[in-house]
C-alpha cells in the first residue's frame, strides 16, 4: 500500500480505537465523541481508498459523496450506503448544543463503522 494511503488508515484506526475506548468507558462515557469518531473513521478509510487509487481527495466530510467517488474504483462500495448514511449526521451532530447522542446511537455508529472498516480493509488488502 502507498505510504500516503497508510497514513489515512493509521488516522482511521486512531479514530476507531478512540470510539471503542469511549464506548466502553464506565465513568462518564461521551457518546457524542463515539459517534463523531466513528464518522471520522469511515471518512478516513474512504479517503485511504481514494489515495491508494490515485484519485483526488476532496476536502469534504460527506460520506455518501466519498462513497460515490470510491464506486468509480469499485462498484461494490454501494453496499456500504446504509451504514454511511447512518453515520453521516455525526460529522456535526453532538458537537454543538441541542443534540446529544445516547448509548444506543453510539452502539449503532460503532457497529456501522465496524462494517465499513472491515469492508475497506479487505479492499485494501489489510487483515
Amino acid at each position: 500500500m502507498k505510504p500516503s494511503a497508510t497514513e489515512w488508515v493509521s488516522k482511521a484506526e486512531g479514530d476507531f480505537a478512540t470510539a471503542g475506548r469511549e464506548l466502553r468507558a464506565r465513568r462518564s462515557p461521551n457518546y457524542d465523541a463515539v459517534c463523531f469518531h466513528c464518522q471520522q473513521c469511515a471518512e478516513k478509510y474512504l479517503k485511504a481508498v481514494l489515495q491508494e487509487n490515485d484519485k483526488h481527495i476532496p476536502k469534504i466530510h460527506n460520506l455518501v459523496e466519498l462513497m460515490l467517488l470510491c464506486e468509480e474504483v469499485d462498484g461494490s462500495f454501494e453496499m456500504l450506503r446504509a451504514d454511511l448514511v447512518a453515520m453521516e449526521r455525526y460529522a456535526v451532530r453532538g458537537r454543538y448544543p441541542g443534540e446529544v447522542a445516547e448509548k444506543e446511537d453510539a452502539r449503532s455508529a460503532y457497529a456501522a463503522v465496524g462494517t465499513v472498516r472491515k469492508f475497506v480493509r479487505q479492499k485494501l488488502g489489510l487483515k
